[in-house]
């Protein structure tokens, strides 16, 4: 067996190294055997999708990205039920579509919804060419098809989903709830509760789950890990490992890989019980964990900056915010920053910078960090709680062994030359 095969990210349940947190496979199988939504909320790579791919058999699984909307969630999951679904009017949470079956399991779970049951073609309406379809208006027909699947709704990565998309989805919760479809959702956030205060109506009917992380559980995946390997960590070891893993399981896993390759262990030996001890190879691993993290980062800041310089008016305000939030302590980005206090931090640099206008920008920040494609949010903003939270623990380590000068600094003198404006790019 192989190291890589134990430790390390993956998309894939790695059973070797896998812990039970708290009990939380017993819960989260308690919970989903019930009438009522679960929601799963943790920093990115704390093993939440580990532990979906855990409970859960066989889900739809819609990933979000920033720009998807609520509607491409329904077209997403019907997709993989072979059933095309076409929106030919969507508006506040409301729909007009046609489905058409696009391989015999959609045949069959049309039919048992009542809809006809053949794989749709083309049919001549006048001068148009119209696809074979049945129309639907109303949610109860997307809530039928799944419920008819046996297949539970899981929508990873909810927090990239617009904040007004998930305000909608968070009604339609209580319709799917009413219609007896009970959805799995996965994300980022720090505020508990979040669908509540989208939708105070799911009171009672969405339960849940937080995914965090003590030195305790992370050693137990040290241990667990190391006794498939026939592998020792040290205690010195192990506390190192531990504590530039930030509370995060999957940089834990990435660390302690990477500190097996700098030791020269890079697989199982059944008669020799190979040690970590020497701390010094997991300070090298960090050090390469944070030069292979580079271009992440480097991309990150190059798309904040550009997203500033693209806003319209934008001003010093936007550099000053991100220079606060980034010279943050650890233990508040994983808290959650208030804006009061990046106002304070923010004020001090920039007497002009006024408290509202901070929070109006704080709002936009998921729009500036990610890509064309809506991937690459590293900070989070809540408005419920006025906080930003580092969404991507991995920041934390990589801004402790790089070297790095942050665009946005170069930013505030030009802008504070220029009598606060930042010039466009």
């Amino acid at each position: 067996m192989r190291t890589d095969e134990v430790f390390g990210i993956s998309p894939r349940l790695r059973e070797a190294s896998y812990v039970d947190r708290g009990n939380l496979d017993s819960e989260l199988t308690r919970l989903t055997a019930r009438t009522t939504h679960v929601a799963i909320r943790g920093p990115s790579k704390s093993g939440k999708s580990w532990l979906r791919q855990k409970v859960l058999g066989d889900p739809l699984v819609v990933q979000c990205r920033l720009r998807k909307s609520l509607i491409d969630v329904y077209v997403d999951a019907l997709s993989q039920l072979e059933i095309r679904m076409t929106v030919s009017e969507s508006q506040s949470g409301v729909f007009k579509a046609t489905v058409t079956a696009s391989g015999d399991l959609g045949v069959k779970l049309l039919s048992k919804i009542g809809l006809a049951g053949t794989i749709g073609g083309d049919r001549i309406t006048g001068a148009e060419k119209t696809p074979v379809g049945h129309d639907i208006d109303d949610l109860r027909y997307v809530a039928e098809i799944i419920k008819q699947s046996g297949r539970p709704l899981v929508i990873e990565d909810f927090h990239y989903m617009a904040t007004e998309a998930r305000r909608d989805f968070a009604f339609d919760l209580k319709t799917l709830w009413d219609y007896d479809v009970f959805v799995v959702i996965i994300g980022v956030w720090s505020e508990t509760n979040l669908l509540l205060h989208l939708n105070p109506d799911l009171t009672g009917r969405v339960v849940e789950v937080a995914v965090d992380w003590s030195s305790t559980d992370l050693d137990q995946i040290l241990k667990k890990g190391g006794q498939a390997l026939n592998i020792e960590f040290s205690p010195s070891a192990s506390r190192r490992l531990v504590e530039l893993a930030y509370a995060n399981a999957g940089v834990l896993q990435q660390l302690t890989l990477l500190s097996l390759d700098e030791a020269g262990i890079a697989e199982r030996h059944a008669l020799k019980r190979q040690t970590l001890s020497d701390v010094d190879h997991v300070e090298s691993a960090a050090m390469a964990y944070a030069d292979q993290l580079n271009p992440v980062y480097q991309q990150f800041a190059k798309t904040v900056s550009a997203g500033i310089r693209t806003r319209r008016d934008a001003t010093g305000i936007y550099a000053h915010a991100m220079a606060a939030i980034m010279a943050a302590s650890d233990e508040s980005l994983i808290r959650g920053l208030h804006a009061k206090t990046i106002f304070a931090e923010a004020h001090k640099r920039q007497e002009r910078i006024q408290y509202g206008n901070l929070k109006t920008i704080l709002e936009k920040l998921p729009d500036l960090q990610v890509d064309e494609d809506g991937r690459g949010l590293i900070l989070s903003y809540s408005a419920a709680t006025e906080e930003i939270s580092v969404v991507d623990r991995q920041l934390l380590l990589y801004r402790r062994y790089a070297t790095v000068k942050w665009p946005w600094e170069d930013m505030i003198k030009e802008a504070d030359a220029a009598g606060g404006q930042v010039n466009p790019g």
